[in-house]
């Protein structure tokens, strides 16, 4: 593992570490979006029962709130497979664990750790 960090490609190990970790991360995500999206659907659902006055009903800006935060961790989670599969067609293709700022091999730690990360520690807090 210590040769990744000094700049040789990912072994044959290190490849198929991460390949589970992208899928058991791809699970994950996808159990969550369709959580998110039958939480999203029953709210919608139960404010097509009520009246759609938000602002002289008590419980409307409450319900108007939880439907934009789901919606928010909704289109976080759509992201993040989108990023799970561009991560699977980088490692399919050779250029997984090269930062997209700098060009530097991404430490294979920061990679076990966020298997989707596009850039390493330095160009990700804006130090380089």
């Amino acid at each position: 593992m210590n040769e990744h960090a000094q700049g040789a490609p990912l072994s044959p190990s290190d490849q198929a570490t991460i390949r589970e970790l992208l899928d058991a991360d791809r699970k994950k995500t996808l159990a969550r979006v369709a959580a998110l999206s039958s939480d999203r659907d029953e709210i919608v659902k139960s404010a097509a029962l009520t009246s759609p006055d938000d602002e002289h009903d008590p419980e409307g800006t409450s319900t108007a709130f939880e439907r934009a935060h789901i919606q928010s961790l909704l289109d976080q989670g759509l992201a993040h497979l989108t990023d799970l599969e561009l991560a699977a067609e980088r490692l399919r293709e050779g250029g997984y664990g090269i930062c997209a700022s700098c060009g530097q091999r991404i430490p294979i730690e920061r990679l076990m750790i966020l298997p989707a990360v596009k850039t390493c520690v330095g160009c990700a807090s804006g130090r380089r």
